[in-house]
């Protein structure tokens, strides 16, 4: 049998929502499902992704969505989804007031018709059944630390002055995370010591009577959590490298497992294939890098573990020319040769879209087990310079299923995208 007809062979059909069913199955009760994208700006992986996220929830119970975005910007909407008390009606606009660049990557029509499915299907439920939404990254330093000062002046006073002094810390640069990474590239510690103090005491229950929602503690707990990752986050970052990498997948799974325990059930999670793929079936294991499905599979089990990737072919995305740069809807040329994704194209040509499950490793298609290049597009990319962006994969080993379209769209931003906060880039870059 030829490579093209093992593709062939091996293809579920991906035209319905009900096409998903198999994935249903595959997905079982794995208690965490992890679902990637190929790019930050497709609007067939947000769309798909979406759909597969609300038959998990409506279906097999899930309980939330976490997602590679920030903490503070996702709790307005988790309050807007699970109609907490004073939080905006329209979790659409709470999109559309994101600012960090790129706000695209969130602040688009696909994930504002999601929030507001959400949102209608929380209506229905006791609170205590409502599905959250929250953000699993590291970026939002000063917003934490802005949150958690607020948190403790209202509803635990005694550590105060542990907050102030840790926000006091960070003051001389100019609330600007970069500068301070740079700034303390000849003083290791800056302000660790301060984060510290303040973590250690917002990990302490608090005090018999005056605790407030669970909602509330939570936020204030994770927030002081991102406070100190992200202050090891920027410090690190200046020195290039895996380091700071692993630092943010580590705190992202980190951020799950702590909503995995607040909420006693299951969850979803929403990132780049480069997070929810396992980094060990990629020449990311190489460079010493690690991700947060790799993690979650080493914390929870492989059979508590399902990793559903996405791959597509030419057509549209929505990026940047470079970092900080205006979103643009770009061409996606046709996949490089012997790459995945060309290896799917050039089967028959009725391989419009498909659902891969990846079978058993004792007898499944060669192509499974194979090391083929994967397309890896960020937020930042160049069509001329588009043999860069592969990530050599086992596909059996890095996700359980895969979905795949011939051709691809761009999604639809919310708005022009405004010159306002950024990060540098990650390793891969902007992903």
């Amino acid at each position: 049998m030829s490579t093209g007809d093992d593709v062939l062979g091996s293809a579920l059909p991906l035209e319905y929502e009900e096409d998903l069913g198999p994935l249903l199955d595959r997905v079982g009760d794995s208690r965490i499902v992890l679902i990637g994208e190929a790019s930050h700006g497709t609007h067939e992986y947000y769309a798909w992704r979406a759909a597969l996220t609300r038959r998990l929830i409506a279906e097999k119970g899930f309980a939330f969505v976490a997602l590679e975005g920030d903490w503070p910007d996702c709790m307005r909407v988790c309050r807007s989804v699970t109609l907490a008390g004073g939080a905006a009606d329209d979790p659409r606009a709470v999109l559309g007031g994101y600012e960090r660049w790129p706000t695209w990557m969130w602040a688009n029509e696909e994930t504002a018709g999601f929030c507001r499915w959400l949102r209608d299907r929380n209506a229905e439920l006791p609170s205590e059944l409502r599905a959250g939404f929250y953000g699993l990254d590291v970026y939002s330093l000063y917003e934490s630390l802005r949150a958690v000062t607020d948190h403790v002046a209202e509803h635990r006073p005694e550590h105060l002055d542990t907050a102030l002094a840790a926000y006091r810390c960070f003051e001389p640069h100019g609330e600007d995370p970069q500068a301070y990474g740079w700034n303390t590239a000849l003083v290791p510690d800056g302000c660790a010591d301060e984060v510290l103090a303040l973590l250690t005491r917002m990990r302490a229950p608090s005090p018999r009577g005056r605790a407030g929602d669970a909602l509330a503690e939570l936020d204030a707990r994770q927030n002081a959590e991102v406070a100190a990752d992200a202050e090891l986050y920027y410090r690190t970052m200046i020195d290039g490298g895996p380091e700071s990498w692993n630092i943010r997948d580590t705190h992202m799974a980190d951020t799950l497992d702590r909503l995995l325990e607040h909420h006693g059930g299951k969850g979803v999670v929403w990132a780049h294939n480069t997070h929810v793929g396992d980094a060990r079936a990629t020449d990311m294991r190489g460079r010493g890098m690690v991700s947060v499905g790799q993690l979650a599979r080493d914390r929870h089990g492989r059979g508590n573990v399902c990793v559903v990737g996405f791959a597509g072919g030419p057509g549209e995305v929505v990026a940047a020319p470079r970092w900080g740069g205006p979103q643009e809807v770009v061409h996606v040329p046709p996949p490089a040769h012997g790459s995945l994704e060309a290896l799917l194209a050039e089967s028959e040509r009725e391989l419009q879209r498909a659902l891969f499950i990846a079978p058993p490793e004792s007898g499944r298609p060669k192509w499974f087990d194979t090391w083929l290049g994967h397309r890896a597009i960020g937020v930042v990319y160049d069509p001329d310079l588009d043999a860069r962006q592969y990530v050599r994969t086992k596909v059996a080993e890095r996700y359980d299923a895969l979905c795949w379209f011939r051709t691809t769209s761009a999604l639809t931003p919310l708005r022009a995208e405004p010159v306002g906060r950024r990060e540098r880039a990650t390793v891969p870059s902007g992903v």
